[in-house]
C-alpha cells in the first residue's frame, strides 16, 4: 500500500511542480501588475480625498481670515463714523454756542439801543409836556378872560 501511495505521489510530483511555476508565472504576470494597478487607484483616489481635505481645510482658514477682516472692517467704520458723528455734534454745539453770542449780543445792543430811545423819548415827553402845559394853561386863561 505504501508502494501504490509512492506511486501516486510520483505521478502527482509533475503536477505539483507544474502548478508550483503556475502559482509563480501568474503571481510575477497577472497578480503583481493587478495589485500594482489596484495599489496605484487607492493612492490615486486616496490622494485626490487628501487634496480634497487640504483643499476644505484651506478654504476655512480663508473664510476665518475674511471674516476676521470684515469684523476689523467694519469696527473700524464704525469708529470713524462714530468720530465723524461726534465732530459733526461739537460743530452743531459750537455753532449754537456761536449762535447764542450772537443772539446774546444782539439783544443786548437792542436794549441799550431800547433804553436810548425811551430815554429820548422820556426827554422828549418832558420837553412836550411842559410846552404842552404851557399852551393849556394859556388857552384856559383865555377862555377865562374872555
Amino acid at each position: 500500500m505504501l508502494h501504490a501511495l509512492g506511486g501516486i505521489l510520483l505521478r502527482a510530483v509533475p503536477t505539483f511542480l507544474l502548478v508550483i511555476v503556475l502559482h509563480f508565472y501568474l503571481k510575477s504576470i497577472f497578480f503583481k501588475p493587478l495589485e500594482k494597478v489596484l495599489h496605484q487607484r487607492y493612492e490615486a483616489t486616496e490622494g485626490a480625498r487628501k487634496l480634497a481635505e487640504q483643499s476644505l481645510q484651506q478654504a476655512a482658514a480663508k473664510t476665518a481670515s475674511y471674516e476676521t477682516q470684515l469684523r476689523t472692517a467694519k469696527a473700524a467704520m464704525y469708529q470713524a463714523q462714530e468720530q465723524l458723528q461726534k465732530q459733526l455734534q461739537e460743530r452743531e454745539a459750537a455753532a449754537a454756542a456761536d449762535a447764542r453770542k450772537s443772539a446774546g449780543g444782539a439783544v443786548k445792543l437792542a436794549k441799550t439801543q431800547l433804553a436810548a430811545d425811551v430815554e429820548a423819548a422820556k426827554t422828549s415827553l418832558a420837553a412836550d409836556s411842559e410846552s404842552l402845559a404851557n399852551q393849556i394853561a394859556e388857552t384856559i386863561l383865555r377862555r377865562n378872560a374872555a
